[in-house]
């Protein structure tokens, strides 16, 4: 059985003819939505296509033909673009649509496996799924014909992602959740909004600084230079065992203190890459920078590394353990959101 879908999917790459190119061109033309209908087995690879068309930069939405009849044609626009699936292109509830379409002035696309049919006739251009045989011992039940449907629709998604320069960023816009969200997350996604990191211009005296930080709870600062770039790190246990050593330290400008080679980041990157050059230098919190090098936030090292691991989503729990930035001149200022 699986060679017989093996073989079916694989024969399909002799027919990504002049009608695959001219559904892409269509398709990356259309100012509205792709609408995916079929009936039965096809109706359910076709919610299918419909995803991975949304999910890959290209708006669509699936059909149900029984209930186009019955109100629901009224999702379709001029603007729009049918995909309609039919194995024999002979699907009753598939044709009664085509009237519908025509008298919108959707475009149409077929997916059949017989070119010649109603429903391929009556397309501006044709994907043609047609297989030798079903895999099943009746050769009725439909299995290799929608294997091959469903890998037609893979490779029209695939197309006019790649036509499209839909990039890894795109994707995780898309999505977020689940293990595919998790490999896409980027460092700012585990700012936390409810957090705080201090941020303080270099010239402030240590003695404002820790009275800050004791004001906002956080274990440490990000001290800017005269640009707002990021200067470096100073934490609360660092300052207050100067303090101890030496009260006038107090007094000093919070920049002499500063460390700075501590681990930065930069917006945008993935946690996985960004974890992997914090783990080469030592330090936490670790801080997010923006392309300026002025800082964002910070993120503690155990949370990117969790990240990384595809411990937490970063929008949910993750996020608990990040921090947003909290910019002021040695006085508590504003929450910016992240």
């Amino acid at each position: 059985m699986l060679r017989i879908e093996a073989e079916a999917v694989g024969a399909l790459a002799e027919r990504l003819d002049e009608g695959f190119l001219r559904a892409v061109d269509i398709i990356l033309r259309c100012k509205g939505r792709v609408i995916v209908t079929g009936m039965g087995k096809p109706g359910i690879i076709g919610r299918k296509i419909a995803a991975t068309l949304v999910s890959t930069g290209t708006p669509a939405a699936s059909l149900h033909p029984a209930e186009a009849v019955h109100g629901d044609m009224g999702m379709v626009v001029k603007d729009d673009v049918v995909i309609a699936i039919s194995n024999s292109g002979e699907t009753e509830e598939v044709l009664r649509l085509l009237p519908m379409i025509d008298k919108i002035g959707a475009q149409l696309v077929a997916m059949t496996g017989r070119r010649e049919s109603s429903l391929g006739r009556r397309a501006e251009a044709v994907l043609d799924v047609a297989v030798k045989e079903e895999a099943c011992p009746l050769g009725l039940v439909p299995t290799a014909s929608t294997t091959a449907m469903l890998a037609m629709g893979d490779a029209l998604a695939v197309e006019l992602l790649e036509r499209r320069g839909f990039g890894r960023e795109d994707y995780a816009l898309c999505h977020p959740g689940g293990a595919l969200g998790k490999k896409l997350l980027t460092v700012e996604r585990l700012l936390r909004d409810g957090g705080s990191t201090v941020v303080v211009d270099q010239k402030i005296p240590v003695g404002d600084v820790l009275v800050q930080l004791a004001r906002c709870r956080v274990a440490a600062a990000c001290v800017s230079d005269g640009s707002g770039r990021l200067a470096g790190v100073v934490s609360h246990a660092e300052m207050c065992r100067q303090v101890s050593e030496t009260p006038q330290v107090v007094r000093k400008a919070v920049g002499t203190l500063a460390v700075q080679d501590g681990p930065r980041v930069r917006c945008g990157e993935l946690v996985v890459e960004a974890w992997k050059r914090v783990q080469e230098v030592a330090g936490d919190p670790v801080v997010v920078v923006d392309a300026k090098g002025v800082p964002l936030g910070t993120v503690d090292r155990a949370a990117l590394e969790g990240a990384a691991a595809g411990e937490s989503g970063g929008t949910g729990d993750a996020g608990k353990e990040g921090r947003q930035s909290r910019r002021s001149g040695g006085r508590p200022g504003r929450r910016k959101k992240s």
